[in-house]
């Protein structure tokens, strides 16, 4: 299952709020004796999402909402409305959908993946990973790599980041600025090539976290500590900020010092979920300030094209991490089916889907039409799955295999890898057990 907040439907402050602790939240939901098996978070600039193996999704759902309680300012009723409950292929589904940029701020954004990735290591690392999360991840990553490579979506290197610097190129001359960092995660990695790419000299990187040193040292970058920082701020053109911290870095008095000598503007692209630069910054004199809210209003498409193949790979991909549930023989065909409906699940959901912009009004209805859309496909493949498993057990293939064939037009001759892209490939664990397990 999923517990999912994102900029689609909440507010970015509430997001911040509930990433605070959000190193620690999956450690603490399976110690003891939680009914929770394993856990994956995963906080980005724009969304906030645990992904769990639980025998009991109400329990797990509990688990969380104990732990981000105790971490976040916020009051329970307000977590509990902000996380929607994924389950079975919807957690799959939407977990592949997010590491291929399918529901990203930017559509298509490759920084994405990295932090998917990124969630995955850290939650290895401290042991609260589950065989079942693991295989789900490596499965999204995969998905992630073959869209990438198979399809246009996000070949026009669109990003939260380029968004951000084409907005900040009313404000800054780019090739002779002078630019100084702040974080050092995938964001900031990113911002490092497209500020290189731009002609911009980056005069050091600060880490409220420490990781300056590793960071300055791959990118032949000087590190600086605070001291640093507030000497660097008075003769810098522009500022990238994406600590991704939980606490302020820029202040409005930090900010005044620093320009008080200076005649020239400067411009603050604040891309942290948790901002690095205070609000009241935006206020001071010659300071232009981008943040995620400017950016999301001016995120651009991507071709229609694009996104309709990657939804296709997609729903591939879910059919083939959930095909173990039915008994191997009939294993094409259930895959096949189920591929069928993805496909058709996706299509639609494709044409309801509402665009930047939209109010919470359309956004819940939306919401509500893609919860109703999935419970009709999973209430659709169960008896034809359970049939499967049952005409395999009494050596009557043939007959199930003629009636997916007469009834739904589906070729299930064809070879089982048959797909947009030949590179997925998928363990035969079954949907079923993340449907029940997770």
């Amino acid at each position: 299952m999923s517990l999912v907040a994102s900029h689609h439907n909440r507010d970015l402050t509430v997001l911040e709020q509930l990433s605070v602790g959000s190193d620690a939240l999956g450690t603490s939901v399976v110690q003891g004796d939680s009914p929770v098996r394993g856990a994956v978070v995963l906080p980005t600039c724009n969304r906030f999402e645990v992904y769990l193996e639980v025998d009991d999704v109400q329990s797990g759902r509990a688990a969380v909402i104990d732990a981000l309680e105790r971490t976040s300012s916020l009051d329970r009723s307000a977590i509990e409305q902000a996380l929607a409950t994924y389950e079975g292929d919807d957690a799959v589904h939407h977990l592949l959908s997010v590491a291929t940029g399918l529901e990203s701020m930017v559509v298509g954004e490759r920084e994405i993946s990295g932090q998917v990735r990124r969630a995955h290591i850290d939650a290895q690392a401290s042991h609260h990973v589950s065989p079942l999360l693991d295989r789900l991840f490596q499965s999204a990553l995969r998905t992630s790599r073959v869209v990438a490579s198979s399809t246009g979506l996000g070949t026009s290197g669109r990003s939260v980041v380029s968004v951000a610097f084409d907005l900040a190129s009313s404000t800054v001359d780019w090739p002779r600025a002078k630019a100084l960092l702040i974080g050092t995660g995938a964001l900031a990695e990113t911002g490092v090539g497209s500020l290189l790419t731009r002609g911009v000299d980056i005069v050091g990187v600060y880490s409220p976290s420490g990781r300056g040193d590793e960071f300055g040292a791959r990118h032949g970058l000087r590190s600086l500590d605070i001291d640093g920082l507030k000497a660097a701020l008075a003769d810098v053109d522009m500022v990238l900020a994406c600590s991704g911290g939980e606490s302020i870095v820029l202040t409005p008095a930090m900010v005044s010092a620093a320009r008080a000598e200076s005649s020239r503007p400067v411009t603050l692209v604040d891309l942290a979920l948790h901002r690095d630069v205070a609000p009241g910054v935006a206020e001071l004199r010659g300071v232009h300030v981008i943040n995620l809210e400017s950016v999301g209003a001016q995120a651009p498409g991507e071709s229609v094209t694009s996104i309709d193949a990657a939804r296709s790979i997609v729903a591939h991909a879910v059919a083939r991490f959930g095909d173990g549930e039915s008994a191997r023989a009939l294993d094409p065909a259930v895959v096949a089916l189920r591929e069928h409906v993805f496909g058709i699940l996706e299509k639609e959901l494709g044409r309801v889907k509402p665009g930047p912009g939209a109010s919470e009004e359309t956004v819940a209805q939306a919401d509500a039409v893609e919860q109703s859309l999935r419970r009709f496909a999973r209430t659709l493949l169960h008896t034809p799955t359970v049939r499967a498993r049952e005409h395999a057990q009494a050596g009557q293939a043939d007959r199930y295999l003629g009636a997916i064939r007469a009834l739904y037009g589906i070729d299930v001759d064809m070879p089982v890898d048959a797909c947009p892209a030949d590179e997925i490939e998928f363990s035969d664990e079954s949907a079923s057990s993340l449907e029940h397990n997770a």
